[in-house]
């Protein structure tokens, strides 16, 4: 006797066969989440891929874990990545995962490559074995330029790195491209200048800023110590970036595009704007300390997402001073909402 379900039923589950399969490595970072939101409103069955860890899976992801399901492997273990690709079959793959600190890369050189480049090339190596029909996007960076031969950089700008991150991103983006044109991968490289977010890590310099504020303002800090102040940066909104990533996997042939607001700000300039939101002279709480300085700095880097607005139709929103603002504001409520009775 077989049982039969209910016309709901079955809509639901034919809709759910229906759905598209995301998996996503870096699912705890800032892009990992955003992404993985803007899928779940486009109607996809996300997979996130995270190492194994002592913290629960629900502290990692946060409220994600409503509707993201967990898939444990590593970037440095093939066997695991074969594993969970063949078993998910995923229409689209997002390479998020990667040791994405620059300053730290200068003193964990190896694992940075290990994991952000070779990691990348173990990753489409499982995706040609296992499961060649997905589409496969990479997240390369604006550090590859390093020191910039082009104002502003493109598709074409020659790269020439200045730290381990960038050249491990390097082998990522070159291994991205060896598999598209040699096995016929659908795969991509999505160059992505800087990104900023209220979820953005607090080892990185604009929520160092911006938490630095909120807790002088406070009274809880007294002085915030940068390193080099004159270092200019594209920055735009993470949740916009993540949009683009989508956008690439949705043409019809695989190509790589560079994702920039087109506009550059020093450190000194995000430093003016976010003090003075609250209110604050900048100039009397900034301290410089060497320590803060890279062996090998990046002065420049401004994107041009000519090709993007064209082919995919993308666009930035959310200007730079919007940006500051934003995040100040969060990090002064989260420290609201944190503060001790």
């Amino acid at each position: 006797m077989s049982l039969k379900l209910a016309p709901s039923l079955l809509a639901a589950k034919d809709a759910l066969d229906m759905a598209k399969k995301a998996l996503v490595t870096g699912i705890t970072g800032q892009d990992g989440y955003y992404l993985a939101e803007f899928l779940h409103e486009k109607g996809y069955e996300v997979y996130g891929l995270m190492r194994r860890s002592s913290q629960h899976v629900e502290q990692r992801v946060g409220r994600l874990i409503d509707y993201v399901k967990v898939e444990h492997g590593d970037l440095t273990d093939s066997l695991s990545l074969r594993e969970v690709l063949s078993r998910v079959q995923p229409d689209e793959i997002y390479n998020l995962a990667a040791q994405s600190h620059v300053a730290w890369s200068f003193k964990t050189p190896e694992s940075t490559f290990d994991i952000t480049g070779a990691g990348c090339l173990r990753l489409l190596e499982a995706v040609r074995q296992t499961s060649p029909h997905s589409k496969f996007y990479q997240a390369s960076s604006s550090e590859m330029y390093g020191q910039v031969h082009d104002v502003p950089q493109t598709e074409r700008t020659y790269f020439h790195p200045r730290s381990p991150y960038g050249v491990a991103k390097i082998a990522a983006y070159w291994a991205t491209v060896n598999y598209r044109e040699g096995y016929d991968l659908f795969a991509c490289n999505g160059i992505l200048f800087n990104h900023e977010s209220e979820k953005r890590g607090e080892e990185f310099v604009t929520r160092k800023i911006t938490m630095a504020v909120a807790k002088i303002a406070a009274g809880q800090q007294d002085k915030l110590a940068l390193g080099n102040l004159d270092a200019k940066r594209d920055w735009g909104y993470a949740p916009e970036f993540v949009r683009a990533m989508w956008m690439m996997l949705q043409q019809d042939v695989a190509d790589d595009y560079v994702i920039a607001t087109g506009e550059a700000h020093t450190v000194r300039e995000f430093c003016e704007h976010a003090f003075s939101h609250v209110g604050l002279d900048w100039e009397k709480y900034v301290v410089i300390d060497p320590a803060f300085y890279r062996p090998a700095e990046v002065n420049l880097l401004i994107g041009d997402a000519s090709k993007a607005r064209e082919k995919l139709g993308w666009t930035h929103q959310t200007s730079f001073k919007e940006l500051v603002t934003r995040l100040v504001d969060a990090d002064v409520e989260r420290l609201k909402t944190c503060r001790p009775a």
